[in-house]
């Protein structure tokens, strides 16, 4: 199984965490780090918007992101939210993700400008989806693997539905509970990705939806143990 630590916006910009962050997910055995890039109008009308843009990967901190990784050795990866964001990320990420919003018309065999995009790259894309993908004519597309994802910030564990994960190639968490990973395991998916955060008493914004480095290290203990 490969682990991803989804560091989102709970990173605040701040270079010093962010290679606090890599580490702690290397040590736990995690394979990949993901971050997001956007736009500031995505998220203009949120309270903290300033603050979560820092968390964006951008054209002014992709080198020093990439070097970071470098340093710390693990591989880093992105979903861009806008077309141009795939300009400056594409000599730095080996794949992508789609985030479950702009997957929905892509399960509805509708091609995104982002996925067209995408697609051109000719490297692996992850699709996140609530809904069961084989009927989408994108299905058995080689460059893609589909992920199944509740879409609520937080979900609770009673709204994943673990009868359909099987029709997906990974799963990625917003539930708080620590069993919806160790379940995911159990299923043996070949992908489980999870947001982390430093510190659950402090404000991150994606707090509610991410485990610290303890509850990290014992998903990627138990996932070992499984393998």
């Amino acid at each position: 199984m490969q682990l991803i630590a989804e560091l989102g916006v709970n990173w605040d910009g701040d270079f010093d965490l962010v290679k606090e962050m890599m580490e702690e997910s290397l040590h736990a055995g995690f394979n990949f780090i993901k971050f997001q890039a956007f736009k500031p109008e995505a998220v203009a009308k949120h309270p903290e918007s300033k603050r979560i843009f820092n968390s964006s990967i951008t054209a002014k901190n992709v080198n020093k992101i990439n070097s970071i990784a470098n340093d710390v050795g693990i591989e880093w990866f992105c979903t861009p939210m806008y077309e141009d964001a795939i300009d400056f990320l594409e000599p730095f990420v080996n794949f992508y993700k789609i985030r479950e919003y702009d997957g929905r018309d892509i399960i509805k065999n509708k091609s995104s400008n982002i996925f067209k995009k995408l697609i051109e790259t000719k490297k692996n894309i992850m699709i996140s989806s609530e809904i069961i993908p084989q009927q989408c004519k994108f299905y058995n597309n080689e460059q893609i693997k589909w992920i199944y994802c509740v879409p609520k910030y937080p979900c609770k564990l009673n709204e994943i539905n673990f009868s359909i994960v099987k029709n997906f190639d990974g799963f990625s968490n917003h539930c708080p509970d620590i069993l919806a990973p160790m379940k995911i395991i159990d299923l043996k998916l070949d992908i489980l990705e999870i947001h982390i955060t430093s510190d659950k008493n402090k404000d991150f914004v994606d707090n509610n939806v991410s485990f610290d480095y303890s509850e990290m290290k014992e998903i990627g203990k138990y996932a070992k143990s499984k393998q």
